[in-house]
């Protein structure tokens, strides 16, 4: 194994490397290739002609990250793992709830096969759903719905 930092050169290699297995945040990759950059300014340079070539975009990131956890998760807790990535908060914000009701319906029913019909079952699916990032007024309206049968 090498001893010293990489070169400009090698940590562009490394970077792409990274890239090529999945889109990467900015945030994300600086920290990744930190311990390999010979200082801050070499690194910062990388990235940038990285961002200026289009091979790393947090646009692009944040796009790939909401497709994949919008599955599981409602728009509350995609923007929290995004933030947490350090995606900015300009990109964060365009994220809307939009289908929410509907994602959540479809998690719920992938759970919970049959309505609650206790108070108590209905508690333990309004916690489920807000650990899943789902808003309360969307949960109560859900639930509501559903106890109604809807």
């Amino acid at each position: 194994m090498k001893d010293g930092p990489d070169s400009p050169l090698q940590l562009r290699a490394r970077a792409l490397r990274l890239l090529a297995r999945r889109e990467h945040s900015r945030a994300e990759l600086v920290r990744k290739l930190g311990s390999h950059a010979e200082s801050s300014g070499v690194l910062s340079g990388v990235v940038e002609a990285l961002v200026q070539k289009k091979q790393l975009s947090d646009e692009r990131y944040a796009e790939e990250r909401i497709r994949s956890l919008s599955r599981k998760y409602g728009a509350a807790k995609i923007r929290h793992d995004l933030k947490a990535k350090g995606v900015d908060a300009e990109i964060i914000d365009r994220i809307s709830s939009e289908g929410d009701l509907e994602r959540a319906k479809a998690i719920l029913d992938r759970k919970y096969h049959e309505p609650a019909t206790t108070r108590e079952e209905r508690a333990k699916r309004m916690r489920f759903l807000q650990g899943r990032g789902f808003s309360q007024d969307l949960i109560r309206r859900l639930l509501n719905g559903r106890l109604d049968g809807v």
